[in-house]
């Protein structure tokens, strides 16, 4: 038998004879492949190509086609499309019209998509026949039957079954006949019908979205040669042939490009550095038990090499199980989660595996073992046989260049670090953060060293933890190192993700204060106007209503007037209110009787002091029927009724003298409505045009993720911490026995390997909060930033980073301490 069969077979039974120890380094190794693989895999499998969305998108029919907004000059190429919207207007093409556009023997049937309002709120519409065999496959019937004249089929997210009704503003109620599943958008909320009542939001029109228009079955393919014809005549073409074509697909770079290999190497050095720091001690713990089996095989004839190979052999069969059996529930879960993940929002297509980075993943992950055992290996083959076999601990000596090698990386790494920040992307402060890491990783044996001499001060327990420590420094590095590793990374991601919430909580803004409810209505007559003030005063009795106007031009257009601003270093495009002063106290909270006095002489009233120059405001007036108009006004600033409040009012006397017109058409008043309020339902059956909209402030949650990091470093540093410990344990097995021998109560042993726990921990942790801040404060600002002169927000969760650096040694600790610890009876050859 080889030597390396041999190595392999003791490695298999040794870890079957210490379970325990092996599954812990199974974790260790296997969690960030399964972590890594389960990402890969839910990404591609949530992935959706053009050709594998080809039948949801167009049925079974050659070609949709989208009638453009009159106006809309649209250039579809192979590489994308453009469009301007102040071309020739046009009128919209006929179905007999395309078909000679198509040619002889074109079938078509309409196919339109956009909203149907139901009771105040918009639900995406499709209209369209899904009985016909153009449709096929677009969607599935799961339940009931395809809808017909006056009818609709619903998707499940609607939570509506055959037989309910809907009923759309202002048109008759529909009756529900059938639950329809779309491919590869189970979240989806959609209504189909062949003749509902379909509009178009006002959002900007692009090519492929919101419109009116037909599912075609031509005689010839439509290919990238017959859609200059069809643009010029207003048509947005999807064609089988273009979707299908080579040309769109995704450009693809030969070789990955500078920041794309430095993400990629760092990501690569941090997982092998994390798994190496954490398995470490681990495979140490096995080289310590099992010392005297290794100096019995040196004793007998075993080289060097052969206990390097048999150590070495451990990590192998290790680390390989732990891949395989992580890659093969990353797939799993991978591919087993994308259709739960794709409930709460996204698309998922038919499962794939994106093999490359996976096999890539996984032997990452397998190089990971051999590494996290390599160390134990050399320390295998210079132990002294004799020492080990009369049972004393094996002397270690410190390597001297270890320390200014390590200096040497963490001064690079500080430098990495402050031309890192200036740059856009926080990529470049992680990829300096790894030699800051690696060369702590270097300094921590010098570190411990330097900790014994402070411990002749403590308490007995605690002075017998930190002198074997510092004695046994080989072992005690891996530990501190895995610990400061994981306390680095979790200070850092805290403190850049709590910058980044606060930045976006700073950077809220509203054009009205808190508790603000607002009532707009659209296009509507003075009659109708008057209905649906009068039923506002009816369903908010008691609430006093204050009038906002719109802006409108001699030909009926209506305006809407806007000014740019920066706010928190991002610029804010205001729309500004039309109103008197009932309306400016509301906006203000109080009674500011200089604004009033400003508003009264016809200045609008700004809560952007940035916004007014030399007391003007530079305005923008923009329709969506009539022509752009640029105008300044004389202004004043004024203090909002909140510090996060902007946007202005303009009297309507000065509206007037710019050449607009006004008309009563919003109602504001400071009330908040209760969560089952059906005020939106309610106005919109006297008017389906009417938007009902309550300020209520910033309502995110502060970084919830930032717990779930606490959670993984809490299993890492109390495993890590304690599986160290436990080697420390056993190390001191004939020092516990001369303190047990002199009288000392288990407690005091209990407290010499607490001890232990919480100098390891605390180390780990203090230089690991010095190293994650330097990194953590260089991401606040590509992460916070937004151009020039924006300065950067830099936040530290103090909870979060007390809970890791403080809380978590305390809790190793805690676990340390109940720990049960047994009186080793030892033998000594003299």
């Amino acid at each position: 038998m080889s030597a390396v069969a041999a190595a392999l077979r003791i490695a298999r039974r040794t870890a079957w004879r210490s379970r325990g120890r092996s599954a812990l380094i199974m974790v260790m190794i296997g969690l960030p492949v399964l972590v890594i693989t389960t990402l890969l895999t839910l990404t591609e499998t949530m992935s959706v190509t053009p050709r594998e969305g080809l039948t949801a998108e167009l049925g079974a029919a050659d070609v949709r086609l989208v009638q453009t907004p009159a106006g809309t000059e649209l250039q579809q190429q192979p590489g994308g499309a453009s469009w301007r919207t102040d071309g020739e207007k046009t009128a919209p093409r006929t179905a007999a019209e395309v078909t000679a556009l198509l040619g002889p023997g074109t079938r078509l049937i309409p196919f339109g998509t956009g909203v149907l309002r139901l009771d105040g709120e918009r639900v995406e519409a499709l209209e369209t026949d899904l009985r016909d065999p153009l449709t096929r496959g677009m969607l599935t019937l799961s339940e009931g039957r395809l809808p017909a004249t006056g009818e609709v089929a619903v998707t499940p997210a609607l939570g509506l079954r055959p037989g309910d009704l809907l009923r759309p503003s202002g048109a008759a109620p529909l009756t529900v006949t059938g639950v329809v599943e779309h491919p590869h958008l189970p979240s989806l909320k959609r209504v189909v019908g062949p003749d509902i009542p379909v509009e178009t939001p006002d959002e900007l029109w692009s090519p492929h979205h919101y419109g009116t228009g037909w599912l075609a079955d031509t005689p010839k393919p439509v290919t990238w040669a017959d859609v200059p014809a069809l643009n010029k005549a207003g048509l947005a073409v999807t064609s089988r042939v273009t979707l299908t074509d080579p040309a769109n697909a995704p450009v693809r770079a030969s070789d990955l490009g500078a920041r794309q290999a430095v993400g990629l190497g760092a990501m690569v050095i941090m997982v092998v550095l994390e798994t190496v720091v954490l398995a470490g001690p681990a495979f140490a713990v096995g080289l310590r038990r099992r010392r005297r089996e290794l100096a019995e095989i040196a004793a007998q004839g075993g080289s060097a090499r052969h206990l390097r190979t048999i150590v070495l052999a451990d990590g192998l069969v290790l680390g390989g199980t732990a891949t395989l059996v992580a890659t093969a529930l990353g797939i799993g879960a991978g591919t087993l989660g994308a259709p739960i993940v794709a409930r709460w929002g996204g698309r998922v297509g038919p499962p794939e595996v994106p093999w490359p980075p996976v096999l890539g993943v996984a032997a990452l992950g397998l190089l990971a073992g051999l590494v996290a055992a390599l160390v134990p290996a050399v320390q295998a083959a210079r132990q002294d046989t004799a020492t080990v076999l009369a049972g004393r601990a094996p002397a270690t000596a410190d390597r001297p260049g270890w320390p200014l090698a390590g200096a040497v990386l963490v001064l690079a790494g500080l430098g990495a670090t402050v031309v890192a920040r200036r740059q856009p992307d926080s990529m470049w402060v992680s990829a300096s953060a790894v030699p800051i890491l690696l060369g702590l990783v270097a300094l921590t044996p010098w570190l411990i060293g330097r900790t014994g001499r402070p411990a002749a001060r403590l308490w007995l327990p605690l002075r017998v933890s930190v002198r074997d420590a510092v004695r046994h420094r080989s072992r005690t590095a891996s530990a501190v190192a895995a610990v400061m590793a994981v306390t680095a990374t979790v200070v850092a991601v805290g403190i850049g993700a709590h910058s980044a919430y606060t930045d976006q909580r700073d950077a809220y803004t509203s054009a009205r204060p808190t508790g603000m409810l607002a009532i707009w209505g659209g296009s509507m007559g003075d009659a109708t106007w008057n209905r649906l003030r009068a039923e506002a005063e009816r369903l908010l009795p008691g609430v006093p209503l204050t009038a906002g106007h719109q802006v409108r031009d001699a030909e009926g257009h209506r305006y809407a007037l806007r000014y740019t601003v920066r706010w928190n270093g991002i610029r804010k495009r205001r729309t500004v209110v039309v109103g008197d002063r009932d309306l400016l106290r509301l906006l203000q909270g109080r009674d500011d009787p200089r604004a009033a006095a400003a508003l009264a002489s016809g200045k609008a009233v700004v809560f952007d002091a940035a916004a007014v120059r030399n007391g003007r405001l530079a305005l923008r007036a923009g329709s969506t029927g009539g022509p752009p108009r640029k105008l300044e006004v004389p202004a004043v600033v004024a203090t909002p009724a909140d510090e996060h409040q902007g946007g202005a009012l303009l009297p309507r006397a000065l509206v007037e003298r710019s050449g607009f017109s006004t008309v009563e058409r919003q109602l504001y008043a400071m009330h908040r409505l209760p969560a089952d309020s059906t005020l939106g339902r309610d106005l919109t059956r006297v008017v389906p045009r009417v938007t009902v909209a309550s300020e209520e402030g910033y309502r995110n949650l502060p970084e919830p993720g930032l717990w779930g990091w606490l959670a993984g470093a809490l299993v890492l540093v109390v495993g890590g911490t304690l599986a160290a410990t436990r080697l420390a344990s056993a190390d001191m097995g004939p020092e516990r026995a001369a303190m047990s021998a002199v009288g000392a109560p288990p407690r005091t042993l209990r407290a010499v390997v607490a001890g232990q726990a919480l100098y390891i921990s605390g180390l780990g942790a203090l230089v690991g909060l010095a190293a994650g801040t330097v990194t953590g404060v260089a991401l606040s600002r590509p992460m916070t930033t937004h151009g020039a002169g924006d300065p950067a927000t830099i936040a530290v969760p103090w909870p979060f980073v007390i809970a890791v650096v403080v809380g978590l040694p305390v809790l190793a600790t805690a676990a340390a301490l109940v720990t049960r610890v047994r009186t080793p009876v030892t033998r000594r050859l003299v």
